[in-house]
């Protein structure tokens, strides 16, 4: 194996040092050792500074880009590490980065080499995420293409190998660990959703972060609600505190656009209870591409118990709000959850606390079920409900801790790569949409929920007999309270068929932002006979990537 030495200035030059990856690189040349003159096609150029200029081929988007150094091991291997999070070197885990000046054919292989986790789904199938110029749409790559291992080359490091080919010369490909979900995105989300001047939906600024970023709260609930000395069942939802947890954000955007569509559901749930919804706790996180912390190295989802105004403001913002209901005769705080993505585990799944009360314990449970029964991806049996001491700083064991005995607070988790269907065994990818549909379905698991607990025991809620086209298009499933073959009188007054559901759905519904559709997969490493020799002398075999040693 040809010598690791190739480095990028931003980085540092001790190799063996993680500590000296100070920053993302820059549109960074990796030229072959004793090179020297202009590059050429094919000396790659490698880029995680999205933040510093505007790139038109990425819609001009702010994206989380991490990237730390590069090496090159030989003329078609890399090794990349990744950037720790900014103050916080324990975290690395999330790698956004751009390859540019590619040769046409040109297959190379990518190790990530300094994850700070041992367990990963890579060892389950996952693989990284791809999209190019001339295809912007996100892709996975080959899973036979992927290898997770223990290196004996890299202190025996955890490291994720994937093999790719470069198919197209002008093309610009980016690489991530999962579909990212930028600030910019984010942003441009909610002006969308402003201008559509829709009085049941209301956006306020709650705080700043420590780099000036807003903190923005949503207020989803008809304006009857919002009146003086009207009482209030208040939802709370907050999501992206770890900032590489992407997954959040789109659950949370589901959520969101179901509860400002005008499916009857939503408008019932509208009616009758008040979304709050801080989608974005950690923005400088986000912007900056760490995995876990803030501008400042804190884990901000350990910090609730006492945060401070300066080193933690869009936490300790959300907490004097949650208090300041709490402490409102006619507010009634029901729910706080709180969204994350696993690295580890599939499914969706829900984190509870526990109590003494006995009672209050069983009735905790009973959301994680109605919603196991509305979601095909979340897994009741993965739920879990403890009061681990490592925990005690979070938001669901600090606010179960100071909420009564009539509020419930979870963690709702969903994984970064896939779901498994109850009675099957195979892997389902996760997707944008698929994730957006989770969050469709926590939403209107609320009004499940809330039927039970005689809030709309006596509203009707149009349900039809059979779904609509529309819905089909959209992939809306019914929840389990609105089930064709149920009575029409199920919630105790005589409902309109589906013809009444068709009437209301419509194209309102504010779906993510379209990327286009891919023309080609991206990263096929099966080739033509007229492809090169020395990449079908190479034929990816595991002796190559892996070294049987690599397994012990």
């Amino acid at each position: 194996m040809a010598e690791r030495s190739q480095t990028a200035p931003e980085a540092g030059n001790d190799t063996g040092n993680e500590d000296a990856i100070g920053g993302n690189v820059n549109k960074y040349i990796v030229l072959p050792n004793g090179y020297s003159g202009q590059p050429k096609k094919g000396h790659l150029t490698f880029d995680a500074c999205f933040e510093s200029a505007c790139r038109s081929i990425f819609s001009c988007q702010r994206q989380e880009g991490n990237l730390g150094r590069v090496e090159q091991v030989s003329d078609f291997e890399y090794d990349l590490f990744i950037r720790p999070d900014t103050c916080n070197p324990r975290f690395r885990v999330w790698f956004n980065f751009t390859v540019e000046n590619v040769k046409e054919l040109q297959r190379v292989i990518f190790n990530i080499v300094n994850f700070s986790k041992t367990k990963s789904l890579y060892r389950d199938g996952m693989a990284p995420m791809v999209k190019s110029t001339s295809r912007p749409k996100w892709q996975r790559l080959p899973p036979k293409n992927v290898y997770y291992y223990r290196c004996p080359d890299h202190r025996k490091n955890y490291v994720m190998s994937f093999a790719f080919c470069f198919d197209r010369e002008d093309d610009i490909y980016q690489f991530a660990y999962c579909y990212p979900y930028t600030y910019t995105r984010f942003q441009h989300y909610l002006d969308s959703l402003q201008k559509k001047n829709m009085d049941y939906f209301f956006r306020e600024q709650l705080g700043q972060s420590v780099q000036q970023r807003q903190l923005d709260l949503l207020t989803i609930t008809s304006p009857e609600n919002l009146r003086e000395g009207s009482e209030k069942k208040v939802i709370f939802i907050t999501g992206r505190v770890h900032p590489g947890e992407t997954p959040s954000s789109f659950v949370c955007q589901g959520i969101i656009d179901f509860l400002v569509s005008q499916h009857p559901i939503a408008r019932v749930l509208r009616e009758h209870l008040v979304f709050k919804i801080a989608p974005m706790l950690n923005p400088d996180g986000v912007y900056l591409g760490n995995y876990r912390c803030s501008l400042m190295g804190f884990d901000l989802n350990r910090h609730w118990l006492d945060p401070s105004p300066w080193a933690h403001p869009t936490l300790h913002g959300v907490k004097q709000l949650i208090i300041k209901m709490y402490n409102d005769p006619k507010t009634s705080l029901e729910f706080y959850i709180d969204i994350h993505a696993h690295s580890t585990m599939m499914n969706g799944f829900m984190y509870g606390n526990i109590f003494e009360d006995e009672e209050r314990f069983q009735r905790q449970s009973i959301f994680p079920k109605l919603l196991c029964q509305n979601a095909e991806d979340f897994s009741y049996t993965s739920t879990s409900f403890n009061r681990d001491a490592v925990k005690a700083g979070t938001g669901r064991r600090f606010l179960g801790g100071l909420l009564d005995h009539s509020s419930y607070c979870y963690t709702l988790e969903v994984s970064f790569y896939s779901y498994i269907i109850g009675g099957t065994t195979a892997a389902v990818p996760y997707t944008e949409e698929a994730y957006m549909k989770l969050g469709r379905n926590v939403a209107r698991t609320f009004l499940d929920y809330y039927r039970l607990n005689s809030l709309v025991e006596k509203i009707a809620v149009p349900m039809p007999r059979l779904r609509s086209k529309e819905e089909r298009r959209l992939g809306w499933e019914h929840p389990s309270c609105l089930r064709a073959e149920q009575p029409l009188e199920v919630l105790g007054i005589p409902m309109c068929s589906g013809k009444a559901l068709n009437e209301h759905l419509g194209n309102d519904i504010q779906w993510h932002l379209d990327c286009g559709s891919s023309t080609l997969p991206l990263g096929l490493i099966s080739c033509s006979p007229s492809s090169s020799a020395s990449w079908n002398d190479m034929a990816m075999s595991n002796s190559i990537l892996l070294p049987d040693h690599s397994f012990h």
